[in-house]
């Protein structure tokens, strides 16, 4: 009788924390973060970036988000700025439970009694280690209860993807740290391959091509800017393309130098993590049942993420594969609001949510 009264009231509390508190679903990306919170939609948007400053043998953070990215590279020796998530996945423990909590409290603004249940989405190539260091940081960072939900499923779900039929549905989802290739059927995943190209991986080879090409040193920002700019997974028609002026070092002497880049450049400089990306998608098709795979051929593939507003990537993917190729209505929110819909209709898609020790509900 005690213990029946004891359950009952441990699910009161549950419910009342429930209501009380703004339950929320995070897509911790290595390149933004982004808190969808239940029955408000997406609320916050900000880039995973941490600035601090060693004080007493402790990190202290100075600033996260906008204002820390507006930091990377041009820190003094005593501050760093830094990305805490690399691959998707957690690089520096501390620092990101420093940055969940700090963009928790920015969202859930109610008093600390009411604690929110968080659903997180993590890449499907995750390991048990890499999982559970997300789960803690979750729940350190103040959270009731912390699920897991698959990055391709988020994104599929996201995406507007009817991924409950018995059909089968192909969802690219590309990153920063990861690109996620997933066929999808019956609200699971039939096969799925995480590969560690992404928006970074991009950035880092623009920064490599100019050193090599034109000796001119350029930091991770401008390699952003000219991706976003110019960036197109194919050669232009004419050999040059668009262009932009950039400004760096001159590896030479050592002074600042400007140069002009035309997307002919970055289209080069870009064709291996884009051929990579092609590769991962030949070898899902390679690995998807028959059946499935006429599905595919039907409905075509899913492009969603941030790398998939890469100029021309679609039309890069349609050569290779012959598959037709389309970009989500929102691929920068796709993951966010699929991981979002898993808290709205959580009942029905409790299958694909992994709480672990954390508990149910």
């Amino acid at each position: 009788m005690a213990g029946s009264l004891w359950i009952q009231g441990c699910e009161m509390f549950d419910k009342l924390s429930s209501w009380l508190s703004a339950d929320m679903a995070i897509d911790l990306g290595t390149a933004n973060t982004l808190v969808y919170v239940k029955g408000k939609g997406i609320i916050l948007n900000e880039p995973s970036v941490v600035a601090y400053h060693f004080r007493d043998g402790k990190k202290h953070v100075l600033a996260v988000g906008e204002d820390a990215k507006l930091m990377l590279g041009r820190t003094p020796g005593s501050i760093e700025a830094i990305r805490p998530m690399r691959d998707g996945v957690i690089a520096d423990f501390d620092v990101a439970e420093e940055m969940i909590k700090h963009f928790i409290k920015k969202v859930h603004k109610r008093g600390s009694f009411a604690k929110p249940k968080i659903i997180i989405c993590v890449p499907h190539g995750a390991t048990p280690v890499e999982k559970r260091a997300i789960r803690e940081s979750v729940l350190q960072a103040g959270a009731r209860k912390a699920g897991l939900i698959a990055e391709p499923i988020a994104a599929a779900i996201g995406a507007g993807m009817p991924i409950t039929d018995p059909t089968g549905n192909m969802v690219v989802d590309i990153g920063g740290g990861t690109t996620e290739v997933a066929v999808l059927s019956l609200g699971d995943i039939v096969y799925a391959r995480s590969v560690r190209v992404g928006g970074d991986r991009m950035d880092d080879a623009i920064v490599s091509y100019l050193r090599r090409q034109h000796n001119l040193l350029v930091g991770e920002s401008t390699a952003e800017r000219i991706k976003t700019s110019i960036g197109t997974a194919r050669m232009p028609e004419d050999g040059r393309g668009l262009s932009m002026e950039i400004r760096g070092r001159d590896l030479l002497n050592g002074v600042p130098k400007e140069i002009e880049v035309t997307q002919a450049q970055v289209a080069e400089a870009l064709a291996e993590p884009v051929q990579q990306i092609c590769e991962a998608v030949l070898t899902a098709l390679e690995s998807t049942p028959p059946d499935l795979g006429a599905d595919i051929v039907d409905r075509g593939v899913m492009l969603t993420g941030g790398g998939a507003l890469l100029g021309d990537l679609d039309l890069a993917l349609r050569e290779q594969t012959g598959l037709s190729i389309s970009v989500a209505d929102q691929p920068l929110n796709c993951v966010a609001l699929g991981t979002g819909k898993s808290l709205e209709f959580e009942s029905q898609l409790l299958h694909v949510i992994d709480y672990g020790n954390s508990g149910r509900g």
